[in-house]
């Protein structure tokens, strides 16, 4: 395990390091979403201006437990985006952290 000095001479492990991360992360994810912006960015917009929108279909995932940023069956906005913003951002941090040990262990393997 890598060991990383601080200015006060203890050392922080990696994984406390990782961890806090991840809460950091989950809990930004958590707060900020409410406050993502509902204006269209601009493809959606040029796309309503230019009529192609009009061609658009609703996808699969459109009846999704978390389509629309929302968490179905939470009525309270505030805590229904947040909870798809914490789910969304467990998903990336679990296939990242899923392909971090993959390669992780397959550079072990080709060196023993």
């Amino acid at each position: 395990m890598i060991d990383t000095d601080t200015r006060s001479g203890r050392r922080v492990s990696t994984r406390v390091l990782v961890v806090a991360g991840i809460v950091v992360a989950l809990l930004i994810a958590g707060v900020a979403s409410f406050y993502a912006s509902g204006d269209p960015d601009g493809l959606t917009k040029v796309a309503d201006e230019k009529g192609i929108a009009a061609a658009e279909k609703d996808h699969r995932a459109a009846d999704g437990p978390l389509a629309g940023y929302e968490t179905t069956g939470v009525d309270d906005a505030r805590l229904s985006g947040g909870l798809a913003g914490v789910a969304g951002s467990l998903v990336v941090l679990v296939v990242a952290g899923g392909l971090v040990l993959l390669v992780r262990r397959r550079r072990t393997a080709d060196v023993g």
